[in-house]
């Protein structure tokens, strides 16, 4: 009986021994919001299309004035089954409307996302969506890193 006293009392104090040597656990890192250091939305608007199941438009007014160029590569919009970054070019003496390319931005950058520009496209919208509703937009650059803001969502006849 003795033994067995001793035999715990051993193990006890080696384990306290262990654990005091052990060193602290590491803090939990907390995740960073989402956000690119230097952009900046304002005017947000996601403009409702005239005709139910048609896609909407996504207009607003970005600066960049962060350290290192990037480009925007794409949008995602709340809801939406798809969106695109979308641009108005002229193509064989016509302007048109084609998805654009990767949008490039530098230190000073300011973009008017507007009709007949830049602007994104939400396709397959809920049917719920209403004017005076809020959708969250997120540009994604090179590089992966994520910007997301609010747009304010109006009706098809309401000022883009």
């Amino acid at each position: 009986m003795k033994f067995q006293n001793l035999a715990s009392a051993a193990l006890l104090a080696s384990s306290l021994a262990l654990v005091a040597c052990s060193p602290e656990p590491e803090a939990v890192a907390e995740a960073e919001p989402e956000g690119i250091p230097g952009m900046s939305v304002e005017n947000a608007r996601l403009v409702l299309a005239p005709v139910s199941g048609n896609p909407a438009a996504v207009y607003f007014d970005l600066k960049y004035d962060g350290d290192k160029g990037l480009s925007i590569r794409r949008a995602d919009v709340s809801g939406a089954s798809e969106a695109q970054l979308h641009a108005y070019g002229e193509w064989e003496g016509k302007m048109q409307m084609a998805e654009a390319m990767p949008i490039a931005i530098t230190k000073g950058t300011e973009i008017a996302f507007k009709p007949g520009d830049y602007h994104v496209m939400a396709f397959g919208l809920p049917d719920t969506l209403a004017a005076g509703d809020t959708v969250e937009v997120t540009l994604t650059v090179s590089g992966g890193d994520k910007y997301s803001f609010d747009a304010e969502v109006r009706a098809a006849g309401d000022e883009r």
